[in-house]
């Protein structure tokens, strides 16, 4: 178990590198291309659209080559995306190599947070938690690699960085290192002999959902709260260094360290989210970040000086930096017997609103004022507080 967290961790390390290096030197290849905010826009839901189908084809690709299989191909994928972003092929491509490294970080994050939730029944927050520790610490490294890089002109070179990371990923899934009892978990595939009769009705039994009454307006519930908490997150990590250059004045190499004071913040809360998760209930720590939040939100269009603006922030990062792990795992709990589909869909839901609610932000960032786009961002996390306090009270 401890060698599976250990690798899984630095998995999570690597796409937390690839989350945000887009991000991290939106303005300057934008600048680059000769395009406009709303096409970032665009890529950005390029490579959220792969999310989502890396997320949903995940299950196909683990029955034909086992859990572990499809983590080396989602892998693989990514690390050959990465490359191919170094090159800064002709803007059409960009597209394309957007939805291939999307599909590559979806299928790893669907696949790892699956058998974690399912393989550690007691202390899940405090495992999820650590992996995302793990995400928020990649995350927060990106950017701080991407400032000096944009500064001299070599800026291309995170994604290498982001392929080298990846490299390491893919060699020690790839090794023969035993797991222990998860080895047959991990390996296990879907017979290939012929079904019957009785085992396509058994088939067809076992596809169902595993939902009933009132567990459907739960999974309802979360499937919109994953949507707008993935949307609100990527929209603040990507667009966030054009909104403190549009809104504070500050360079562009300046700017792409906003993502790393969130994502270092990110990784500080994360440390202690799933032990004070566990001590005050799910549902409670749920309830209180997205509260939090959505307060900070209200307050950082009047935040006109950058400590004010900094502070705030920082501020998002810590009380944002719990909800998408434990929200995950207060879900699975509060639905029982649907431990191996409940993450899948909430990650799915969060991959669709990871594509569509930053093209709309980059819209935003286009035709409407930078106090304007951050209003917005307050509208959606009110609706994260209005359904996690309908979730606190259905749970």
């Amino acid at each position: 178990m401890k060698k599976l967290l250990w690798i899984s961790c630095l998995s999570y390390f690597v796409i937390g590198l690839a989350h945000v290096v887009l991000g991290s030197i939106l303005p300057v290849l934008l600048e680059h291309y000769d395009q406009n905010y709303s096409a970032g826009g665009q890529l950005i839901f390029s490579q959220f659209s792969g999310f989502l189908a890396g997320v949903l084809v995940s299950p196909f690709l683990n029955r034909r080559f086992g859990k572990r299989g499809g983590i080396l191909i989602a892998t693989g994928l990514l690390l050959v995306s990465q490359i191919s972003y170094a090159f800064l092929p002709p803007w059409g491509w960009m597209y394309v190599i957007a939805v291939a490294a999307g599909f590559g970080f979806g299928m790893i994050e669907a696949v790892i947070g699956t058998i974690i939730i399912a393989a550690i029944t007691e202390g899940t927050a405090i495992a999820m938690s650590r992996l995302e520790v793990l995400f928020g610490v990649g995350a927060l490294i990106m950017p701080l690699i991407a400032s000096p890089l944009i500064a001299a002109g070599w800026w291309r070179l995170s994604f290498l960085i982001v392929a080298a990371f990846s490299l390491i990923s893919l060699f020690f899934w790839g090794s023969r290192a035993s797991f222990g009892k998860l080895q047959s978990v991990l390996d296990d595939r879907a017979p290939r002999t012929r079904p019957t009769k009785a085992s396509k009705q058994s088939s067809q039994v076992g596809n169902k959902l595993p939902y009933k009454g009132k567990q459907w307006v739960l999974l309802g519930m979360f499937i919109i709260f994953f949507f707008l908490y993935v949307g609100t997150e990527m929209s603040l990590v990507n667009f966030m260094p054009a909104i403190f250059i549009a809104k504070l004045g500050i360079s562009e190499s300046a700017a792409a360290l906003t993502v790393t004071f969130f994502w270092l913040a990110m990784a500080i809360g994360r440390l202690f989210a799933g032990v004070i998760a566990e001590k005050i209930t799910y549902r409670a720590y749920v309830l209180g970040s997205c509260f939090i939040t959505l307060l900070l939100f209200i307050l950082f269009p009047f935040s006109e000086h950058r400590i004010a603006a900094f502070t705030i922030l920082i501020l998002l990062g810590l009380f944002m930096s719990g909800i998408f792990s434990i929200a995950l795992v207060f879900s699975s709990k509060l639905l029982p017997g649907a431990e191996e589909t409940t993450p899948s869909i909430m990650i799915a839901s969060g991959g669709i609103g990871g594509a569509i609610l930053p093209l709309l932000t980059g819209w935003s960032m286009d035709h409407l004022q930078v106090s304007q786009t951050a209003g917005m961002l307050a509208v959606f996390a009110a609706f994260l507080f209005l359904l996690s306090f309908a979730a606190w009270k259905l749970g």
